[in-house]
C-alpha cells in the first residue's frame, strides 16, 4: 500500500530529471523567464505529425528541452501544460523535419524490453491507476531518454483522444504488430490486463528461445572465429618462412604444399583485397537476404535441412506459431484474421507459404490443417494436434499443448548440441592447423632423408 501512494504521489511530480538546481540563483533565473504566450498561427493543424522543438520549465525551476512530434503547436503546448509545465517556447525542428527524421521510427522494443513494459503496465492498471498515469509512471521510471520520449509521445497520443493500440501503431514498427492486434482486441472485449499478462508471458518465452539458440550458436560461431584469424597468420607469417627455404634448396614438393605456398604468396600480396571482398560479400549477402525474397527462401530451406540444426529452427518456428495462435484463438480472433496477422509477423517464407496456403484453405470452407499435412517443416505431432483441436474445437488449448511440448524440446536439443559442438569444433580446428603445419614440415622430413 506505501509502495501504491508513492506511485500516486510520483504523478504529481513533472516528468523528466527532478534534481535541484545547483543554487537559488539559478532557480530564480529560471522562475523569472516569460512563459510563451499562443497566438492564432500556432492552431493551423499540418497535414501529418512533424518535430518541434520545446523549452520548458519545471515546478522545481529546471529548464527542460527536448523535442516531440505533434501537428501543431497548440497540441505539444497543450500535452505539455497538462504535465505540470511552464511553456517557455516552441519552435519547428526545420532541419530534423527537411530530413524526414519526424517519419522515421525508432528500433523495435526488445522482447526483453516487451516483456518488462507490459508486465509493469499491467501491474500499475490492476493497482487502480489509469491508463495514462500508469504510462505516467513508466516514463519517470525510465532510464534512457529515447524510452522516456517514447512513453511520452504514447501519454500525448492518449490525451488527443486515441486508443491504447492506436497509439502504440503510432508509433512506428517499435511496437509489433501481434501486439497491436491483441491491444485493439482486448479494448473490444475490456480485458486489457490479462492481454498484458498474456502478451507479456508471450516475449518472455520468445526472449528466452531467442537467448537459446544465441547460446548453442555462441560456441561454434567463437571457434571459427578463432580458427580463420589462426589460419590466417599461419598462412601470412608462418608459411612464408618455409617459402623461401624451399625455393632456395630447389626440392620437388608435395602438390598440397604448392598448393599452401601459392595461397601464402597471393594472400601476402593481396591481403586488403582478400579484406574487402570478404566484407563486401557479407554485405552484399546480407541486402539480398533482407530484399530479395526468393533468396530468403533458399537460404531459410537450406538451414532446416542441415543436420542438428534443422530442428533448433523447426522448433523454433512451431513454438511461435503455435502459441501465437493460440493466444490470437484465446481471445476470439477469428481464424481468418488469425492466420492474416502470423503471415505478418513471421519471417519465415516457408512458414509464410504455408500460411497463405492454410488463408485459401480457409477461404475454399477447408480446415487450417490441410496446409499443414504431410510439410517437412511442421512435425507430425504438431500437425495431429492441430487437426485433433479443429475437430474437438479445442484449437486454443491445443497449439498451447503443443508450445508448450516443443519448448522442452528445443531446451533439450540445445543442451545436447552444447555437447556436441565442443568435440567436433575441437576437430575442425585441429584438423585445418594440422593439413598446413603437415604441408609445410614433411617435404623437410624428405629433404632430410635424401641428404642422409
Amino acid at each position: 500500500m506505501a509502495s501504491f501512494k508513492k506511485i500516486i504521489e510520483s504523478l504529481n511530480k513533472p516528468i523528466g530529471n527532478s534534481d535541484n538546481p545547483k543554487n537559488e540563483k539559478q532557480i530564480k533565473k529560471n522562475m523569472n523567464l516569460k512563459v510563451m504566450e499562443l497566438t492564432p498561427a500556432d492552431a493551423i493543424r499540418n497535414s501529418k505529425s512533424i518535430r518541434y522543438k520545446y523549452k520548458a520549465r519545471d515546478k522545481k525551476g529546471k529548464i527542460i528541452n527536448d523535442k516531440l512530434d505533434a501537428l501543431s503547436k497548440v497540441d505539444v503546448y497543450s500535452f505539455l501544460t497538462s504535465q505540470g509545465y511552464d511553456v517557455l517556447d516552441i519552435q519547428e525542428d526545420k532541419i530534423a523535419n527537411k530530413l524526414g527524421l519526424s517519419q522515421l521510427s525508432l528500433r523495435p522494443m526488445s522482447d526483453k524490453d516487451l516483456n518488462f513494459f507490459l508486465t509493469q503496465l499491467s501491474t500499475y492498471i490492476k493497482a487502480g491507476l489509469p491508463l495514462v498515469d500508469a504510462i505516467k509512471v513508466l516514463a519517470k521510471q525510465a532510464k534512457s531518454k529515447s524510452t522516456k520520449t517514447l512513453y511520452n509521445k504514447i501519454v500525448f497520443e492518449l490525451n488527443a483522444g486515441v486508443t491504447l493500440s492506436e497509439a502504440f501503431a503510432k508509433q512506428g514498427n517499435i511496437f509489433p504488430k501481434l501486439l497491436i492486434n491483441m491491444i485493439k482486441t482486448s479494448e473490444l472485449t475490456g480485458n486489457l490486463t490479462g492481454v498484458l499478462d498474456d502478451m507479456a508471458d508471450y516475449y518472455k518465452t520468445s526472449d528466452e528461445n531467442r537467448k537459446q539458440i544465441i547460446s548453442a550458436m555462441t560456441y561454434p560461431a567463437v571457434i571459427f572465429i578463432i580458427a580463420a584469424v589462426v589460419l590466417v597468420y599461419i598462412i601470412l607469417y608462418v608459411v612464408p618462412q618455409f617459402v623461401s627455404m624451399y625455393e632456395e634448396m630447389g626440392s620437388d614438393l608435395p602438390t598440397i604444399t604448392v598448393i599452401i605456398m601459392n595461397v601464402s604468396t597471393f594472400m601476402q600480396a593481396n591481403i586488403i583485397y582478400v579484406g574487402l571482398g570478404v566484407v563486401a560479400t557479407i554485405v552484399i549477402l546480407v541486402i539480398m537476404y533482407k530484399n530479395i525474397t526468393s533468396f530468403r527462401h533458399a537460404v531459410q530451406w537450406l538451414i532446416m535441412h542441415i543436420p542438428v540444426v534443422k530442428d533448433i529452427v523447426i522448433y523454433k518456428e512451431v513454438i511461435m506459431f503455435t502459441k501465437t495462435f493460440a493466444s490470437l484463438i484465446n481471445y476470439d480472433v477469428f481464424i481468418t484474421d488469425s492466420m492474416e496477422i502470423l503471415g505478418k509477423i513471421t519471417d519465415n517464407e516457408i512458414y509464410k507459404l504455408l500460411i497463405r496456403d492454410s488463408v485459401i484453405n480457409l477461404s475454399n470452407g477447408e480446415g487450417v490443417s490441410k496446409s499443414f499435412e504431410n510439410q517437412w517443416a511442421f512435425p507430425d505431432i504438431a500437425y495431429e494436434m492441430l487437426v485433433t483441436g479443429e475437430r474437438t474445437g479445442r484449437l486454443g488449448p491445443m497449439m498451447e499443448k503443443v508450445s508448450a511440448y516443443y519448448s522442452n524440446e528445443q531446451k533439450n536439443l540445445v543442451t545436447q548440441l552444447k555437447s556436441l559442438i565442443e568435440p567436433v569444433m575441437i576437430v575442425f580446428l585441429a584438423g585445418i592447423v594440422g593439413i598446413i603445419l603437415l604441408a609445410v614440415i614433411v617435404p623437410m622430413f624428405q629433404m632430410y632423408s635424401e641428404f642422409t
